[in-house]
């Protein structure tokens, strides 16, 4: 939803400073370690020990080099790889899990009861993207789904942003609605491939 809203204005805003990368010779797999490897390091740094504020900066500082990878394979003279596409989508999910994980993680310690809400969306997050990878492995299309990455990004960026600002309940309702919106949009996923089977049956 939001991804394709957004992806035009986005690309055009960073094209110029995607030149200027290529031009000194940073690549778009360097961009792609860099972005996965930073916000996995640094949501277990800032997650497990509650930091969410400044976890929240400097997690999504990384993550926002998955702005910068894709326009800048499409720029450059391959045209990207397909190693390139399979190391953006892996870190993205380790990245993705490692930020809930370390929040959960933390919570554990004193035994909130909100870590089997986290520990459900975390799986209903790797379902959306799994269910659509293996959809497209069988030539089948899976776009679409009310929560892709961005939106569940957001969701659990704000609530923890705002939970480190000191908000009270935003971490809890922020965690309950990423866990059902993974869910719904899991299901969405399914049925759309249900039917795509459907078609000339």
């Amino acid at each position: 939803m939001l991804q394709s809203s957004i992806r035009i204005p986005v690309t055009r805003a960073i094209t110029p400073l995607c030149r200027f990368l290529l031009k000194i010779g940073v690549t778009a797999n360097l961009l792609s370690a860099v972005g996965g490897i930073g916000a996995t390091i640094s949501a277990i740094v800032f997650f497990t020990h509650g930091n969410y504020f400044w976890g929240t900066l400097v997690t999504l500082f990384f993550i926002l080099f998955d702005l910068l990878d894709g326009t800048l394979a499409r720029m450059s003279e391959s045209g990207g790889s397909t190693w390139g596409a399979l190391l953006d989508s892996t870190l993205d999910r380790i990245s993705d899990a490692t930020v809930i994980g370390s929040v959960a993680y933390y919570l554990s310690r004193s035994h909130d009861r909100l870590v089997p809400v986290l520990l459900v969306a975390l799986v209903a997050g790797s379902l959306v993207s799994y269910i659509k990878a293996r959809a497209e492995s069988l030539k089948i299309k899976c776009d679409g789904g009310i929560a892709e990455r961005t939106e569940r990004l957001i969701i659990i960026f704000v609530a923890l942003g705002l939970a480190g600002l000191g908000v009270p309940f935003v971490l809890a309702i922020g965690s309950w609605f990423l866990a059902l919106i993974s869910i719904y949009t899991a299901i969405e996923r399914l049925v759309i491939v249900f039917q795509a089977t459907r078609v000339g049956a």
